[in-house]
């Protein structure tokens, strides 16, 4: 079986966190309140998923 790309997915997954983080700082800055904390929790839940799959990704290399 083909390796997955775990490493490029995680990357991927850690620079669109970042971008939504950086939205909510803007968002603050511009006003827009009502909308910040979605967007940081949206932010929060991608970098949790690119946690999970660094783990996923240990535990694959593990198993080999």
């Amino acid at each position: 079986m083909k390796q997955v790309p775990f490493g490029a997915l995680c990357a991927a997954l850690v620079a669109l966190g970042t971008a939504f983080g950086f939205l909510a700082i803007q968002l603050r800055t511009v006003g827009y309140e009502q909308y910040v904390e979605d967007v940081a929790f949206i932010s929060i839940m991608i970098y949790f998923t690119a946690v999970m799959t660094a783990v996923t990704w240990a535990r694959a290399r593990r198993t080999r």
